[in-house]
């Protein structure tokens, strides 16, 4: 396929990832996304093992039990001839090293924040890898049907704790039980809710804007004269639209509405869709790959086994990053230096799947895995280069783990390898003092939980955890080999990673800094890309 047809097919496409504390209304929003995109017919905003309804994002059987996510989801859907891929991330507080990976497929974020509690932990985490990434990032304010903090707070919260400057595409008049509109700043168009949520016929204001008789007519007195305010105070001193800036991540257009309402949830879907980036260019060992190169190349961020237990299936997720991808087509397996054929390609809707027959850049493709592929694998049609190493991310918590079923020996050792291929854990084998021991990193504490449910459940054998106190791996760089046992002590434990790669682990900065204070020839880094 030519480049002219690869573009046609490359413009309509959007990928991108939802980010959030727990319980900012993301998987609420997901879910309404996917109703207003005709995906499905009831946004499952109630979830619980007393009505038995899940959201659509939610698969796993103890993220049904929990009433949390607890792993990364793609979810595929058509709105106004958009194509569009939702990378839809865990937003429980113990998230896993998959959240930050599946951050590494999208081409731009949704930043979902609650308007009563403005910019939690999670959110500053998970902000921290987008820029890293330098994708744009877009912001929902969520909620506005409950009282919360003032929008010019939570603006200036964004801007001080993120360090990225805002642009609000749109203005709340009221808030909570006195909510009554949202006002379109750049299209000078009043919507009007009732309230029960449903949106009533929208007031177009001319060149004037606010100004408009049309608008003030529609509402209170009290309201109507805190919307002149606000927007003149955010056409003096607020930031001026910016694109390139919008780009580069450097500006936050920013969106209010309440997702369990549907306030302004159709709205900001329209407008993202023509503002979010089409599928860009990913660095590999060749340089940029562009996506309208037509031969196709993709690369492997995500391994799910077991998704459906009845077949003890596992899926390699695939973001595609040039050309056309066709089902039955055969691919160069770049670390294995393999030809290997992609027979039964899917695509998702949670743990519903429906075979795919193409795909281009931007889409996410299941495809199955018969145990050779490992996250960060590059798959191309020509030539045998790399795509940039998926960083690992350093675990915040450790814990030894013992096989509880010696007889089981063989299942304990084939679901601790699937679990860390699929980045839920990674695993760390002790170097000094006796017999080698394993040790379990997360960077969530909720991870230990999934790792043993899931042991049991899909593996059949049970598991014994031992807390550590450490908190901080930090992988050992050097130009001359290091000896472990210098970087040995009562409060460091040297280890190897499950790629044999020298790694420290700390309970503290303050033990990291003696390291780096004795030995200044060595680097301590926080994430590898080996």
């Amino acid at each position: 396929m030519d480049n002219v047809n690869i573009q046609k097919q490359i413009m309509p496409r959007r990928t991108f990832a939802i980010i959030s504390h727990p319980d900012a209304g993301k998987t609420t929003l997901t879910e309404k996304l996917l109703y207003f995109g005709g995906a499905i017919r009831l946004a499952g905003t109630v979830k619980g093992r007393k009505t038995n309804i899940y959201a659509t994002s939610d698969w796993m059987q103890i993220e049904k039990e929990r009433g949390i996510s607890v792993t990364s989801s793609a979810m595929q859907f058509s709105y106004n001839g958009i194509h569009i891929n939702i990378l839809d991330t865990p937003g429980h507080q113990d998230f896993s090293e998959d959240t930050y990976r599946t951050l590494m497929a999208a081409d731009s974020a949704v930043m979902l924040i609650d308007i009563v509690k403005g910019v939690e932990a999670q959110t500053i985490k998970l902000f921290q890898v987008c820029r890293m990434r330098g994708i744009p990032i877009f912001t929902f304010i969520n909620k506005l049907d409950r009282y919360g903090k003032e929008p010019f707070d939570v603006l200036k919260e964004i801007e001080s704790v993120l360090g990225i400057n805002t642009y609000p595409m749109n203005w709340p008049v009221g808030m909570g039980k006195d909510f009554r509109a949202i006002y379109d700043r750049r299209n000078r168009c009043l919507e009007l809710y009732c309230n029960d949520g449903l949106k009533r016929e929208p007031v177009y204001a001319d060149e004037r804007g606010v100004k408009d008789p049309a608008v003030k007519e529609r509402l209170d007195t009290s309201l109507y004269e805190k919307l002149c305010e606000d927007m003149e105070l955010l056409d003096i001193a607020g930031d001026p639209y910016d694109e390139e800036m919008i780009r580069q991540g450097t500006l936050s257009p920013v969106f209010f509405g309440s997702a369990l309402s549907s306030i302004g949830v159709q709205t900001f879907l329209e407008k993202f869709l023509v503002m979010a980036p089409e599928p860009r260019p990913y660095r590999s060992t060749m340089g940029f790959i562009q996506p309208t190169d037509p031969n196709f190349s993709g690369f492997i961020f995500k391994i799910q086994a077991n998704m459906n237990p009845a077949h003890r299936d596992r899926i390699a997720f695939l973001r595609v990053c040039s050309g056309r991808f066709e089902r039955g087509m055969t691919a160069n397996h770049v670390r294995s230096g393999k030809k290997i054929k992609l027979p039964q390609p899917q695509q998702f809707l949670a743990q519903d799947r429906d075979i795919m027959e193409e795909a281009y850049p931007g889409d996410v493709v299941g495809l199955f895995d018969p145990g050779i592929f490992k996250i960060g694998d590059t798959l191309c049609q020509e030539g045998a280069f790399e795509f940039e190493k998926l960083p690992k991310f350093s675990p915040e918590h450790f814990a030894k783990i013992i096989n509880f079923d010696v007889s089981k020996y063989k299942q304990f050792q084939k679901g601790i390898t699937q679990l860390t291929e699929e980045g839920a854990v990674q695993v760390f084998r002790t170097l000094m003092y006796g017999a080698e021991e394993m040790i379990v990193g997360v960077v969530g504490r909720l991870q230990f939980e999934v790792l043993a449910y899931r042991l049991e459940n899909e593996y059949g054998t049970k598991v014994r955890l031992h807390d550590l106190a450490h908190h901080l791996a930090r992988w050992v760089k050097s130009e001359k080999p290091v000896d472990p046992g210098n970087l040995q002590g009562i409060k460091n434990l040297c280890v190897k990673d499950q790629d044999d790669e020298l790694v420290v682990l700390l309970e503290d900065e303050y033990y990291l800094d003696r390291l780096k204070d004795k030995y200044p020839e060595i680097t301590f880094t926080n994430a590898s890309n080996s």
